[in-house]
């Protein structure tokens, strides 16, 4: 793994991921530590070597999109549709995630049926309270009246 060096840390990418990416792509092969260790550097680098290059781009074009430059120009153009497919995925997994809780939409009950549901509930219940107080009061008088 890479050394500690301080804020200069490496961030690789998580050994499950490439465990999983191993297994779906040989399942039928073994692969020993040392050559997940080397995958793991191959994929940091290569992050590393796209960053830079596209960091180099920005700097030079003064802007701070570049939809396929630094691909293109490190000679992995044909990527690009597949990385659009995975930055869609992911905007899409983001949204629903921002959206909040979304056991309230796969209920298919409309807002207003739940708000008069909930009020119909708390009618219970507030009835229930008065008819125990009530019931309470009056198993207290009989008490008294027997003293």
């Amino acid at each position: 793994m890479a050394s500690t060096s301080g804020p200069d840390d490496e961030l690789t990418i998580p050994r499950a991921a490439i465990n999983k990416l191993i297994k779906e792509l040989l399942p039928s092969v073994r692969v020993a530590n040392d050559a997940r260790e080397l995958i793991v550097n191959c994929c940091t680098e290569f992050i590393h070597l796209v960053s830079s290059e596209a960091n180099d781009i920005c700097n030079k074009s003064e802007k701070k999109h570049f939809p396929r430059a630094p691909l293109e120009s490190l000679g992995f153009g044909a990527y690009i549709g597949e990385v659009k497919d995975v930055l869609q995925e992911c905007k899409t997994v983001a949204l629903k995630r921002r959206k909040g809780s979304s056991r309230l939409e796969n209920l298919g009950i409309p807002e207003e049926e739940l708000l008069r549901q909930q009020q119909e509930l708390f009618a219970k219940v507030l009835a229930l309270l008065v008819t125990q107080e009530h019931l309470t009061m009056q198993n207290l008088s009989r008490v008294y009246r027997l003293q």
